[in-house]
Order: C-alpha cells, then sequence, then structure tokens
C-alpha cells in the first residue's frame, strides 16, 4: 500500500519542490474551486487589471463542479473535471502565485511549461468518486461568481482529500511515465 504524504496548505514553493510524480498526497486546509467560467472570469479580471476575488499565491486550485448539498451535507458531489479545458487559463495563475490544480486527464505542454516555469504542480483526483471526495470537505463558501451556480468560485476546508502527483514542479509527468513503461514492456 503506498504511503500518503499529508500536505498542509499553503502550498509554498518550498512544499511544492518537496512532491515528486507518483506521489500519494493527503491534503489539509483550504483549496478553492474554479472551472471554465469561473477561470475565464478571473483571467479577465487580471487583464483588466482588477484584483482577484481572492489571493491566489501558494493556493490550490480544484476544478470541479460540486453539486449542490443535501440536507445535512456540507456538500454534495464534488468529484474533478477534466483540467485540458482550463490550459488556456491556468498559465496567467501560475504566473500570479497559484502552486498547485487538481483535476482529471492529461494537461497541454503549455501548461507544464508553466509550471515548470513557475514551480507549480498538478494533483489528479479520482474520476468518478464524487461522493468519496466529498467526505473529505469539511465546509463550502461561495466567495466569488455567484451568478455561476455551481460553477461559482468556493472556498472548500479540506481534511485528508486525496490525490496523486501527475505533473511535478520539475515536469515529470506520471501519464508519460506510465506509457513509457507500458511501451517497454
Amino acid at each position: 500500500m503506498a504511503e500518503f504524504i499529508r500536505i498542509e496548505t499553503p502550498l509554498t514553493k518550498e512544499k511544492v519542490m518537496r512532491l515528486k510524480v507518483g506521489d500519494s498526497v493527503l491534503i489539509c486546509g483550504i483549496i478553492y474551486t474554479g472551472q471554465d467560467a469561473a477561470c475565464k472570469k478571473m483571467v479577465e479580471t487580471l487583464a483588466f487589471g482588477e484584483e482577484l476575488p481572492f489571493n491566489v499565491k501558494d493556493q490550490i486550485i480544484y476544478f470541479a463542479e460540486p453539486t449542490p448539498s443535501k440536507p445535512g451535507q456540507v456538500i454534495g458531489s464534488a468529484g474533478p473535471t477534466t483540467s485540458g479545458r482550463m490550459d488556456a487559463y491556468s498559465p496567467v495563475l501560475f504566473a500570479k502565485g497559484l502552486t498547485g490544480m487538481i483535476g482529471k486527464g492529461q494537461c497541454s505542454p503549455e501548461a507544464i511549461a508553466a509550471m515548470k516555469e513557475y514551480g507549480a504542480v498538478y494533483f489528479g483526483g479520482v474520476g468518478g468518486a464524487g461522493a468519496l471526495m466529498s467526505k473529505h470537505i469539511i465546509s463550502s463558501e461561495v466567495i466569488a461568481y455567484p451568478e455561476l451556480g455551481t460553477e461559482a468560485v468556493c472556498r472548500l476546508k479540506v481534511k485528508d482529500f486525496p490525490a496523486i502527483m501527475i505533473i511535478d514542479s520539475q515536469g515529470y509527468n506520471l501519464y508519460e511515465m506510465g506509457k513509457a513503461q507500458y511501451r517497454r514492456v
């Protein structure tokens, strides 16, 4: 069984540099949700010279669109979405100090180059396990863009939120390494 590395947010550059591709992690602290519409609005906000709705420096954005909670729940299902849809926005946010993102699937070469340039990482969440992931969310609060409904930016407090280090700050990519291993077999 894999040994987990517990990460407390904020995700500083020092913490980022210690993480290696393939690490199994448990994230504790504050993370933020953001998907296509929210990430687009954040990048547009920066283009207009305005402040973001939260300081992204040393933070993690979870590419998720949580469903509304049922009575007695903190949040509804909160599984990761495809990260490639945010590739146009991620490099801009990395340049502003974002150090981590959680999603599923591949990232573009441009997004990976920005991770290397700015010292950021990409964690893979477990696709199809939104109900399980929501059990690690202690609190949820909409902090920006409520007009986007379930795509609004939420501030989540998480405990032992499971993820895998897919792309580390050196650009090592678990997806590519895995394909290379199978080609050798």
